[in-house]
């Protein structure tokens, strides 16, 4: 579904600034794997993910999105069918603009059926309306409201569901709950487990606590300098402790820093 072959990417090259912050990436997703990705910081992760999206072009290696080769492919394309979400909940959204118009925008940019010139019906808007309902927030009864007017679990709430409204090939997740307070990203979290799961959606989610990445999703992969040095699933990812995941990854070589690989759920 997701294949990424040799990806590299050097920023700032021939400089004292230059970064080598992906260094041949091969990394491949079945339809509906759900992977959860660790790493310090300045591992890569959020890189990979812009490589993925399409925010730079990376200096070698190809990108393979559902048999389609999209590594020239600019990223107001990709944003048709890759949702992504980011750590900052201010991030994503319009925020003079109300809770439908909001929904409107990403309904109608992922649609393939729509043209630009397309407007929302009001079916589209009950639709909304019960889609709204699902999130247990109460934004059903606030759709004229502006999203800035939304604290961050409910703006970041909001920009799941406008992620998937349509459902996506691809949803990437960078930390998307770290911003929130520990009650709020549990609910955040909840939502998401159960909107990849009904929808079948191919997601990678960069989180930095390990309980999250060990219970999310089907596998788990860890990043440092740039590279993918660990990889788990199945059996040994089902057997696996937070304690003997942060010891495989110092063993890599790794830094903990920033409280990293926090053994408290998000």
């Amino acid at each position: 579904m997701l294949k990424l072959q040799n990806i590299q990417k050097t920023f700032n090259p021939g400089t004292v600034n230059e970064k080598a912050a992906l260094r041949g990436i091969d990394l491949e997703l079945a339809s509906g794997d759900f992977v959860t990705v660790l790493g310090s910081n300045g591992a890569g992760k959020s890189t990979l993910f812009g490589a993925i999206a399409g925010s730079f072009v990376v200096d070698t290696g190809a990108i393979w999105l559902d048999g389609e080769n999209i590594t020239s492919l600019p990223d107001f394309k990709r944003s048709k069918f890759i949702g992504r979400l980011f750590q900052d909940p201010l991030k994503g959204t319009a925020p003079s603009m109300t809770i439908e118009e909001n929904l409107a925008l990403a309904y109608l940019r992922a649609s393939a059926r729509r043209s630009p010139f397309s407007v929302v019906t009001s079916a589209d808007r009950r639709d909304f309306r019960e889609k709204l309902s699902m999130l247990d927030l109460g934004l059903e009864d606030r759709m004229d409201s502006p999203v800035g007017l939304l604290s961050g679990g409910q703006r970041q709430a909001l920009t799941l569901l406008m992620a998937t409204l349509v459902t996506p090939k691809l949803l990437l997740l960078d930390e998307h709950t770290a911003a929130l307070d520990p009650a709020t990203a549990e609910k955040v979290l909840a939502l998401t487990r159960r909107i990849v799961a009904e929808n079948h959606i191919t997601c990678l989610m960069i989180t930095h606590s390990i309980p999250s990445a060990l219970s999310l999703g089907n596998r788990t992969i860890m990043m440092n300098s740039g590279k993918i040095v660990l990889e788990l699933q199945g059996y040994d990812r089902a057997n696996m402790t937070p304690e003997g995941l942060l010891r495989l990854f110092h063993d890599q070589g790794g830094s903990s820093d920033r409280v990293l690989f926090s053994t408290d759920v998000e």
